[in-house]
């Protein structure tokens, strides 16, 4: 098959998990001998990227696409879904499907404008589906009732829906998607490796892992630590990452007394990331959303077992078994999620074996190859029918 990918961000000129599943998911498809396209954002300088198997095409020009508040800006989303539609009318014939990320939702509505009335399949990928009351908050009130509304529609309208997470599998049939989501086993990358960390490094280290926006409530730590360090004394953390919220983050590092125990090293290079979860007795994160959460099973692959906040928009909470490869705190109080990193530490190897055990189990079945197998059995499926 002739395949194209359509996001606006391309690993590693842009990093998250998305952007991961994709640049996978394009390599997957070309090693099972498909013709692969992936239409993104210019987001480099000279030649574009090469991969092998796989033509990336800039369909709009360089542009940030996030606000001062870590926020997707709207006009980079008109751009590129302008891109999309003026690069697919072109183009028309030449991909016999175009799995189109969802994010953000006006992809979807232009490549079905660019391809209406052609043989394409169009795969609608959700990475995540927001309640009206999320978009609402993230956008305002006038174009978070229009997000909410498009983000139905595209449901509607999209005859093949993916997903990767039951949480977003059931507000797809909640918005009217007319055929069943098909939900990815899971998005682990590449083989088990080498031997886990029997034990944390010593003192115990909590990490965290990501941006430093609102939604992942980064600045919910400190005081998540400082009562740990009342059972734990020689606890320490790294927070490593950055974003708009890392003053507040280190205000509270600051007003807690914390400066020598709680670092923020901001973003490290990927070598250096693997030895922070290698050593870590736990990885924290006290996200309030996430459509995945990677990072769970990163920190697995050491043996780290982690600690999360239960919330009605974090998916990640689906690979958590409590007491096995982690903890969920039922909410943010320092007392609560405090009270889960010390059971997590304090559990040491004995948790540290079962969450790398959870891995290698995992590893078999959760795997961005296996969800590329699916999508492909599904494309040809539905281009038979």
């Amino acid at each position: 098959m002739r395949i194209a990918i359509a996001f606006d961000c391309f690993f590693p000129l842009s990093t998250g998990g998305g952007e991961r599943l994709y640049r996978l998911l394009a390599e997957s498809f070309a090693r099972h001998g498909h013709e692969v396209t992936y239409l993104t954002r210019q987001q480099w300088t000279g030649p574009a990227p090469s991969v092998p198997g796989v033509r990336v095409r800039a369909v709009s020009g360089r542009t940030g696409l996030y606000d001062e508040h870590g926020n997707r800006r709207l006009l980079p989303a008109l751009r590129f879904a302008a891109g999309l539609v003026r690069y697919l009318a072109r183009h028309r014939g030449s991909h016999d499907v175009v799995l189109v990320s969802a994010l953000p939702v006006l992809n979807v509505f232009a490549v079905r404008l660019a391809l209406a009335g052609s043989r394409t399949l169009v795969c609608a990928d959700f990475l995540e589906v927001w309640r009206r009351e999320q978009w609402l908050e993230y956008s305002g009130p006038v174009v978070g009732r229009v997000a909410a509304t498009l983000q139905r529609w595209a449901a509607r309208v999209s005859p093949l829906v993916s997903c990767h997470s039951r949480l977003h599998a059931e507000r797809l049939v909640a918005d009217g998607t007319p055929n069943a989501p098909l939900v990815s086993p899971g998005l682990i990358h590449g083989a088990v490796l080498g031997p886990a960390n029997e034990a944390a490094a010593e003192p115990p280290t909590v990490v965290y892992v990501g941006r430093h926006i609102p939604d992942k409530q980064v600045d919910a730590i400190p005081a998540a630590v400082a009562w740990a360090r009342t059972q734990i004394p020689t606890l320490r953390a790294v927070v490593l990452g950055d974003g708009g919220q890392r003053r507040a983050v280190q205000a509270e590092v600051d007003r807690l007394g914390l400066t020598e125990d709680v670092t923020l090293p901001g973003f490290v290079e990927q070598e250096e990331l693997d030895r922070h979860l290698a050593a870590a007795a736990c990885l924290v994160n006290p996200s309030r959303r996430e459509g995945y959460g990677l990072v769970v099973v990163e920190a697995a692959a050491h043996g780290t077992p982690v600690v999360l906040v239960d919330a009605p928009d974090n998916a990640a909470v689906e690979l958590v078994e409590d007491g096995v490869n982690g903890v969920v705190a039922t909410s943010l109080a320092p007392e609560v999620l405090g009270a889960a990193l010390v059971r997590v530490v304090l559990a040491g190897p004995t948790m540290r074996s079962t969450t790398r055990a959870w891995y290698e189990r995992a590893v078999r079945e959760r795997t961005v190859e296996v969800t590329a197998e699916r999508l492909l059995a599904a494309f040809a499926e539905s281009r038979r029918r």
